[in-house]
């Protein structure tokens, strides 16, 4: 008699635990847009993200940060302030997940009803104060210049416009085999801030053989440092367009002797293949 006094004491409490707790409200998040910002500071090229994440605020208050689309519960309700954040994937590993600090976020104010469902279409572009090295390919000159020391004598950077293969225009192109093996092109000086400023390199690629991003470092004096950096792996099926953010702050802001930088791209032929593909389009070093 004891133990079912106790059960139906516990049966009650739980019962109305469960009938006091509120309805949650639910967010159902849709991929982003990338708009153009009427105001540049400089020109922002071909607008392509990769945005692949939201993080998510109420009322100031992190709810979290998922992967798009997404549909999540969130226990609020009345006037309240909903801002979204773009995310990226920083450096292409997925269980890093950042803030891009160059977009502006979405913010908008709803009054929220427990049990109801909202959609967010969200929208962004970058800050107008943004900066931006870009190369496109559209132009007649080509800003990554081959290292004729390493790269083999017949592999050539080639641009190309095919809309079956490049939807934005212009891309380039490298055809790798067993004799045409190697390529590396640098870009021209770049000054980029330190102190801890944001710096990114951002470009799609569509591959099958794999990239290496680097930069180096220029001293006073002609010192060259090599900061190697991160690799695109090559496409095995399924080959499409992709886009990868690189994270470059702490090269730039942990190399206190460099005047100026150069951004370097090396595709070597993978090992156990006889040829392979790799085409590149909007290449962008970003920074405020």
């Amino acid at each position: 008699m004891k133990y079912l006094y106790f059960f139906v004491l516990l049966s009650f409490g739980l019962s109305s635990c469960v009938k006091n707790n509120p309805l949650p409200v639910w967010f159902e998040i849709n991929n982003w847009t990338l708009n153009a910002n009427p105001n540049p500071d400089t020109p922002t090229g071909e607008l392509t993200n990769n945005f692949s994440d939201v993080w998510v605020y109420v009322d100031g208050k992190v709810i979290g940060v998922f992967e798009l689309p997404c549909k999540i519960p969130v226990l609020v309700s009345g006037n309240c302030k909903v801002t979204l954040y773009p995310a990226i994937k920083n450096n292409g590993i997925a269980s890093t997940k950042k803030i891009y600090p160059f977009l502006e976020p979405f913010e908008t104010t709803l009054d929220l009803a427990e049990g109801e469902t909202y959609t967010f279409n969200p929208t962004t572009r970058y800050y107008s104060n943004t900066k931006f090295w870009i190369e496109d390919f559209e132009s007649s000159t080509i800003k990554f210049v081959k290292d004729v020391s390493v790269s083999s004598p017949n592999l050539d950077l080639e641009v190309e416009t095919n809309s079956a293969i490049g939807p934005w225009g212009s891309y380039g192109h490298l055809s790798l085999n067993t004799t045409d093996s190697l390529w590396v092109g640098v870009t021209d000086q770049m000054l980029l801030p330190k102190s801890g400023a944001e710096v990114y390199l951002e470009f799609d690629y569509k591959n099958t053989n794999s990239i290496l991003t680097g930069m180096l470092e220029m001293q006073v004096g002609g010192t060259i440092v090599d900061h190697g950096g991160y690799t695109a792996s090559r496409q095995k099926s399924d080959v499409k367009w992709k886009k990868i953010y690189i994270d470059l702050k702490e090269v730039v802001s942990n190399t206190p002797n460099a005047f100026f930088y150069k951004q370097y791209l090396r595709t070597l032929l993978d090992p156990g293949v006889n040829s392979s593909e790799v085409y590149i389009d909007n290449i962008k070093v970003v920074h405020f």
